[in-house]
């Protein structure tokens, strides 16, 4: 399914939604008031483009994220590769196995397939992340975990 940026735009990304499996695909445009007890609350992924990938069975999608400050993407995990880049704001990216980067504006950073992973604003303004993603296309583009519910990885 090829999706228009402009429609995207004008529809704040909610016709591709249900296509991309997820849930969360906001506009970026007047973000709603967070709730204090909600830590992914006010967090937004807007889709900016979706593409068939030279690999089949694969597409390229990229988003907007926004975390508010103090706020949390939530576990997550994607079924490929994401390739992101801090645009502005401060964040420590937390994964399952307890290791952690601490990124700022301008950084790069790279999450392998399938990897359990939590994006913190840990900065003092709404931090902005440009993430591309190559994924399986018959998957949902983001799967949630609760705390409870992510699986164990072994330490090494």
């Amino acid at each position: 399914m090829m999706i228009d940026r402009r429609t995207l735009i004008r529809n704040g990304g909610a016709a591709a939604a249900g296509a991309l499996g997820v849930t969360a695909l906001t506009p970026a445009v007047g973000v709603a008031a967070t709730d204090p007890t909600d830590p992914t609350s006010g967090v937004t992924r807007t889709l900016l483009q979706r593409h068939p990938s030279p690999a089949e069975g694969w597409e390229t999608v990229q988003t907007l994220v926004e975390i508010p400050r103090g706020k949390e993407s939530g576990w997550h995990s994607h079924p490929g590769v994401e390739v992101g880049y801090i645009a502005r704001g401060d964040v420590l990216m937390e994964f399952d196995d307890g290791h952690a980067l601490r990124l700022r504006t301008g950084d790069p950073f790279f999450i392998p397939s399938g990897a359990i992973h939590n994006a913190r604003n840990v900065g003092r303004e709404t931090t902005m992340m440009l993430s591309t993603y190559v994924v399986d296309e018959t998957k949902p583009l983001v799967t949630t975990y609760e705390n409870e519910n992510r699986p164990a990885k072994p330490h090494p």
